[in-house]
């Protein structure tokens, strides 16, 4: 798997973030839209996965395990910005998060299975 030095950085970056995310989450209140109910959607369906998974000990295993399910919660997240979004910038940046994490994953899910 071959993943870009900044987009690796970025992504370490966020994964000590998820336990601050689910105690966020659990403060926060759901507006009435159904951007809010697909977004949060989004993020407690990473946060059940995250929070089920039973770590290896092994880095790299981990961190592959951890991150799909991080890249998918972006990927639900703008598809929901498609549908509700109305800024045509933030609906272009939306196809390209779902354009790059689609990659990733793959990427990703091609190296679990090299690495059983």
């Amino acid at each position: 798997m071959k993943l870009e030095p900044l987009l690796l950085a970025i992504s370490l970056a966020t994964v000590p973030t998820l336990a601050f995310a689910q105690d966020t989450m659990q403060g926060m209140q759901m507006g009435s839209g159904p951007a809010d109910e697909g977004y949060m959607k989004a993020m407690q369906s990473m946060m059940e996965k995250t929070n089920s998974m039973k770590m290896t000990g092994d880095a790299d295993k981990d961190f592959v395990m951890m991150m799909i399910p991080h890249h998918q919660a972006a990927i639900d997240m703008a598809k929901v910005e498609l549908q509700e979004g109305k800024d045509p910038k933030m609906k272009k940046m939306a196809q390209m998060i779902i354009k790059a994490q689609e990659k990733e994953i793959a990427e990703m899910k091609a190296w679990q299975e090299k690495h059983q």
